[in-house]
């Protein structure tokens, strides 16, 4: 029978054993519980001013929406930019520039949509969001940057006032000032920055800017394309005249995500014949 410093010694060994195993309990408790790093996903994407904007972020769904917690956060800002839990918005500790302008798609949290929609996007909107989701599966978050500008379809038009045959390319609102150039279907690969002029002017907001380019001494039957991009977006409208009608189309694309916002199939615009001499594109 161990006695005096034996004893002690067998002591500690014996304590030392009941940690570890309390350990290993814990731990193998821990990953029974189901806690983990859940998968959270974002995507870069770009704001319109003065429209409404969705930051997109999904992760793991849970059938548990009491559970779910979902908080926005703006690199640089102090407090939430959004936060979802226990089933609604808790807009306690919402900083104030994002008050009264952001939302969240309730019905949708419960299927792993955790988007925020952003109000009235303003050119400040600009920068790094992180959403943080947190349910009874475990937690995750992920980044995204979120970039603000102005971009729109352009109108394609055949010019007629102008003193001899052209092409009128013009879109409302764009912001960063953009790069304006033309194309032709037939003469591919052509230099027509000498036969046509490009103008910029500054809307009443004072940020953004109308964009309009004429295009001269072009031919009847052949495509025309304007291409309008800066560093959010490219717009591209094409143009074909013939004697007896006018045929457009236009697209937008969002370069930051690459995702098509805006497309549209051919569009006819009669052109009477009794007309067609007046309008005809020689």
């Amino acid at each position: 029978k161990p006695s005096g410093p034996g004893l002690f010694f067998w002591g500690s060994i014996i304590n030392i054993i009941i940690i570890l195993a309390g350990a290993i309990a814990f731990i193998i408790g821990f990953g029974i519980s189901g806690k983990h790093s859940i998968t959270v996903t974002t995507s870069t994407s770009a704001g319109n001013i003065g429209e409404d904007g969705t930051l997109s972020c999904t992760f793991e769904p849970d059938i548990k929406l009491n559970g779910i917690v979902i908080q926005w956060l703006k690199d640089g800002v102090m407090g939430l930019v959004h936060e979802f839990k226990g089933g609604r918005d808790e807009l306690s500790d919402q900083h104030e520039m994002f008050r009264g302008r952001t939302a969240v798609f309730a019905d949708q949290v419960i299927v792993g949509n955790a988007s925020l929609r952003l109000k009235n996007v303003r050119l400040t909107d600009a920068g790094t969001y992180k959403c943080h989701i947190s349910t009874s599966k475990g937690k995750g978050h992920a980044s995204l940057e979120y970039k603000t500008g102005a971009f729109s379809v352009p109108e394609m038009n055949v010019d007629y006032n102008a003193s001899s045959e052209s092409l009128r390319c013009e879109a409302p609102r764009w912001f960063p000032q953009p790069t304006v150039a033309w194309a032709s279907q037939i003469d591919q690969g052509a230099n027509f920055s000498e036969v046509s002029n490009t103008s910029f002017e500054l809307n009443s907001e004072n940020v953004t800017m109308k964009v309009v380019s004429v295009l001269y001494n072009v031919t009847i039957n052949n495509t025309y394309s304007c291409m309008i991009e800066n560093n959010i977006a490219k717009a591209t409208g094409d143009i074909k005249v013939t004697d007896s009608e006018i045929k457009r189309r236009s697209q937008l694309q969002l370069l930051s995500s690459g995702v098509s916002l805006c497309a549209s199939s051919f569009a006819l615009s009669w052109v009477p014949m009794s007309l067609s001499t007046y309008l005809m594109l020689r």
